[in-house]
C-alpha cells in the first residue's frame, strides 16, 4: 500500500521522544521542528518504505527534520534534478540534514560533479559543505568513476580550506581525505595537495593539512592500497 508522508511523519513523531532531542541539541542538530526518533528508527521505516521520489518531495516539503531524513534515504537518484538538489540545498538547517542528503543520495545522481564544484563555491554554509561532501561520497560510493574526476575536484577542495567555519573546514578535509583513500596514484595526489594547503598563511588551512596528512601518510593506508593493487 502506497506510504503517505502524513502518515510517516505521524509514526516518527509518536517515537519521538524529548531525551533524543536534547542529544540532538547536543550534537549541533537544530532545526524548525526536531521530534527526537533515533537514526535506527528512520532508516527502519525507509525499509518499509522502499525507493518513491514523489514521496520523498513532500516528505522534504514538510519541514520535519526527521521527514527530511527520511526523504534522502528513499528518494530516486536517478530522477532528481538539478533544481531539485538545489532547492533541498538551500533549505539544508544543519549538518546531519546536508549530509544525509548529499553522501547517499546526491553523490549518486548524474548531475553530482557539477553540484560538487558548483556548491564548493557558495558563501552559504550547509551548501558549500553540500558540495564537499558530495565528493566525499562520490569518492567512497563511486567505484566506476575515474581518477580524473576527483583530481578536478582538488583546487576545489583547497579553496574551501580557508575557510573560518569549522563545518566547511572539516567538510574540505573529509572530501580530500576520502579522495586519498581510492588508490595509490590518487593518495599520492591528495598528499600534494594536503602539503600544498599547509603552505597557505591560513590557520584553517593548516588545520586541514595536519588533519588530512596525519591520516593519509599512515603506514596502515598505505599497505591497504598497495594491497589492493592500485
Amino acid at each position: 500500500m502506497p506510504q503517505s508522508a502524513k502518515r510517516l511523519i505521524a509514526s516518527m513523531r509518536a517515537k519521538g521522544t524529548a531525551r533524543n532531542r536534547k542529544g540532538q541539541e547536543r550534537f549541533g542538530i537544530k532545526a524548525s521542528e526536531v521530534l527526537g526518533v533515533p537514526v535506527p528508527e528512520i532508516r527502519k521505516l525507509a525499509g518499509g518504505v522502499g525507493t518513491d521520489h514523489a514521496l520523498a518531495l513532500e516528505l522534504r516539503r514538510s519541514g520535519v527534520f526527521e521527514a527530511r531524513i527520511l526523504a534522502a534515504l528513499v528518494d530516486d537518484p536517478a530522477r532528481l534534478t538539478p533544481k531539485e538538489m538545489d532547492r533541498w540545498a538551500l533549505e539544508f538547517e544543519n549538518w546531519a540534514d546536508c549530509d544525509s542528503a548529499c553522501y547517499g543520495l546526491f553523490d549518486r545522481t548524474p548531475h553530482a560533479s557539477r553540484k560538487a564544484v558548483e556548491w564548493s563555491r557558495r558563501k552559504e554554509e550547509f551548501v558549500k559543505r553540500g558540495g564537499l561532501s558530495i565528493m566525499a561520497g562520490m569518492a567512497v560510493h563511486d567505484k566506476a568513476a575515474a581518477d580524473s574526476i576527483f583530481v578536478a575536484f582538488l583546487p576545489h577542495i583547497e579553496r574551501a580550506s580557508t575557510d573560518e567555519r569549522p563545518l566547511v573546514r572539516k567538510g574540505a578535509s573529509w572530501a580530500l581525505r576520502q579522495i586519498g583513500k581510492r588508490n595509490l596514484r590518487l593518495n599520492a595526489a591528495a598528499i600534494d595537495r594536503a602539503r600544498r594547503i599547509a603552505r597557505i598563511d591560513s590557520r584553517p588551512a593548516r588545520w586541514v593539512a595536519s588533519d588530512v596528512l596525519r591520516e593519509l601518510t599512515h603506514p596502515k593506508i598505505r599497505a591497504r592500497l598497495a594491497a589492493k593493487g592500485k
